[in-house]
């Protein structure tokens, strides 16, 4: 490895990933990073370096896999009408992100022998990122379940791998201080405030809540198929959101637009809500307004059957999360209110015969 390295042409640095992939890239001082072939010896190499040199694009040789590689398994997925149909926009954008980096790192490997240890071994590499960990199990659980239904495998291996407990309860819920805190930074009229009441009041996801326009509202209902899960989700706008609407600039078909009028990227849009959110103090993100919403709906005695209408959940146990919560806070202020009454009782009780025992020794005295 040590005389490799020293062998490399000029502005090539070499990198070894935690799975100890050896990868190469091209870079002139601090600018963009190109990658390149694995094999620093072969005319592909050389080829792709002599273009990263001139600055013309490195063209790079298709891979296409073997009929019993990882790789090939994987191609096939990604074209099948489960990748296309069952899967929304950002899955799929993030699961073919996961995808290409098991490809990179076991493309090569006989999806037979793919085992759950091989797979909770992978798991336990990313556990100082459970979350990460968790979603590359999903994603594994999408091909190897659909490998299954089409005759590729026998055997699923992920059915036994069990999730890795998060570290955290994600993404921290805004608190109603919070909200006060964005309101007064931002008033009627800023496409900032216009936002933050939307994503209270629907509750709506990032993916949903830029896509959201006039053709969504009839007079005051609201009414949107989510991106995420593919459910309709029908809520009211108060007044008050209705004329934060009217009086805010936005566009055709779009509540939310950017300075130029167009509409947001996801990711567009979460940095600029979060840069807005941080000028009104709050360190926070937009979907934590997603899980006050749903809080504020539970602790006002919203049913589980309720919230997964309003936030497009398909199963109960997102829901139970809140309405839970939301009871223990209920059955514990009435605990506590048992208490207080019954020891409000004894005191009174205590008093009275205090009462009774003085006056008997006052007779007794006269």
């Amino acid at each position: 490895m040590d005389d490799m390295v020293r062998k490399l042409p000029r502005y090539v640095t070499v990198t070894k990933t935690k799975y100890k992939k050896v990868l190469f890239y091209f870079r002139v001082d601090k600018g963009p990073r190109t990658r390149l072939p694995d094999d620093p010896s072969s005319d592909e190499f050389k080829e792709a370096y002599r273009a990263c040199l001139i600055g013309e694009p490195v063209k790079t040789k298709k891979i296409v896999g073997v009929p019993t590689t990882i790789r090939w398994l994987i191609e096939r997925y990604m074209e099948s009408a489960a990748w296309r149909n069952d899967l929304s926009d950002a899955t799929r954008r993030q699961r073919s992100n996961i995808l290409k980096h098991v490809v990179s790192d076991s493309g090569d490997v006989p999806f037979a022998m793919v085992q759950a240890k091989h797979i909770r071994n992978r798991m336990e590499k990313m556990s100082d990122t459970p979350a990460q960990a968790n979603n590359y199990l999903k994603t594994m659980i999408g091909l190897f379940s659909w490998a299954v239904k089409n005759d590729h495998v026998k055997v699923n291996p992920t059915i036994d791998v069990a999730r890795l407990k998060a570290k955290s309860k994600g993404f921290p819920e805004w608190t109603q201080e919070d909200g006060e805190a964005f309101r007064a930074r931002w008033p009627v009229g800023t496409a900032q405030r216009l936002a933050f009441e939307l994503l209270l009041h629907s509750g709506l996801r990032r993916g949903d809540i830029v896509t959201l326009g006039r053709q969504h509202l009839k007079g005051n209902i609201l009414s949107i198929t989510t991106q995420k899960t593919g459910t309709t989700i029908t809520v009211e706008l108060p007044d008050a959101v209705l004329s934060i609407i009217a009086a805010t600039k936005t566009g055709d078909l779009h509540f939310l637009v950017t300075s130029f009028g167009k509409p947001f990227s996801i990711p567009g849009f979460g940095n600029w809500f979060h840069a807005a959110s941080v000028k009104a103090g709050v360190h926070k993100n937009a979907h934590g307004i997603r899980k006050l919403a749903a809080t504020t709906a539970a602790n006002d005695g919203a049913t589980s059957s309720e919230l997964m209408a309003q936030f497009g959940w398909t199963t109960s146990q997102q829901a139970d999360v809140y309405t839970k919560g939301a009871d223990r806070v209920r059955l514990g202020i009435s605990a506590s209110r048992r208490i207080a009454r019954r020891l409000e009782a004894q005191d009174a009780d205590e008093k009275a015969l205090g009462d009774v025992e003085n006056s008997q020794k006052e007779s007794k005295g006269r």
